[in-house]
């Protein structure tokens, strides 16, 4: 008599990519890997790897970085960060159908909205931007992470542009988070995206403006994470000092505040540039 399987570890044999040594799988985000709690533990780990390798392998080569979502989906396909993982891997290779079909099942099995921006794209990659627009006001936004709300509005925003509104597109962008004396992390892509529809209207002088804006946010992002980086091993390092055992992995929640000081200085020596070639200009003129 036949035994019944216990989980997808004795799913049909297929080739896996392979995982090298150094990857434990321990990598995985403790979140993702407290999802896997529902496998055998040498399953969970080799699903972990798995998972580990496609996040890995994602930009330099994500048709091997779904090679290794599509091993960690025949081993737990009903855990919803893997069928996450697995669309979002199928999104990067292009197949925007699997990607959307494993993204409806990864909002049945976690309920979450999070990943309704990458469907609104989806379906623009379908060249279906009318069931995006759809699709993106079938949900509240406020029920929505902030940073989420800020990356559906740029896939509405393209949404619209497919169709040939502009002005539409550009009002779509037209969030509380399009402020320019801030940056979080999503500043950068949301004042690219608006300088990208200016251009598109034919308002090249404001493009310009909100695309060196885009810069000017991600250089300071990028500082600011680099310096919460040292200062975390810092932490790290006096803790273990402390208590004699490894320090519990800290986390940041936001760089915002350093990153929008970097911006204001930005702004002010802009200013600065200014008002010293108007004070030239007057006395040449004299």
């Amino acid at each position: 008599m036949r035994t019944r399987r216990t989980d997808e570890e004795e799913a049909p044999r297929h080739i896996d990519p392979s995982i090298p040594e150094v990857v434990t799988g321990r990598e995985l985000d403790k979140s993702a890997r407290f999802e896997l709690k529902t496998l055998s533990k040498e399953n969970a780990d080799r699903v972990a790897q798995h998972l580990v390798m496609a996040a890995t392998l994602i930009e330099e080569d994500a048709a091997l970085a779904h090679e290794h979502a599509l091993a960690a989906g025949r081993r737990a396909g009903r855990v919803a960060v893997v069928r996450e993982t697995l669309a979002i891997t199928a999104y990067a290779t292009g197949d925007f159908a699997l990607a959307l079909r494993e993204l409806r099942t990864y909002r049945r099995l976690s309920g979450s909205n999070e990943q309704l921006p990458l469907m609104v794209d989806c379906e623009r990659g379908l060249g279906r931007p009318e069931k995006g627009l759809e699709l993106g006001r079938s949900v509240d936004r406020s029920t929505l992470s902030i940073p989420t709300r800020v990356e559906l509005a740029i896939a509405m925003s393209g949404a619209r542009l497919d169709l040939g509104q502009n002005e539409l597109a550009l009002t779509e962008l037209e969030i509380p988070q399009l402020d320019p004396m801030t940056a979080y992390s999503y500043s950068p892509a949301l004042f690219d995206a608006y300088a990208v529809v200016l251009a598109e209207l034919g308002r090249d002088e404001e493009a310009a403006t909100w695309a060196a804006r885009a810069d000017v946010a991600a250089q300071a992002i990028g500082d600011a994470e680099g310096d919460v980086d040292e200062i975390m091993e810092i932490v790290e390092e006096e803790l273990e000092e402390l208590e004699g055992e490894p320090a519990p992995e800290p986390t940041v929640e936001r760089v915002a505040e350093r990153a929008a000081e970097a911006v204001d200085a930005t702004h002010e020596e802009d200013d600065d540039r200014t008002e010293a070639g108007e004070v030239e200009e007057g006395e040449d003129a004299r």
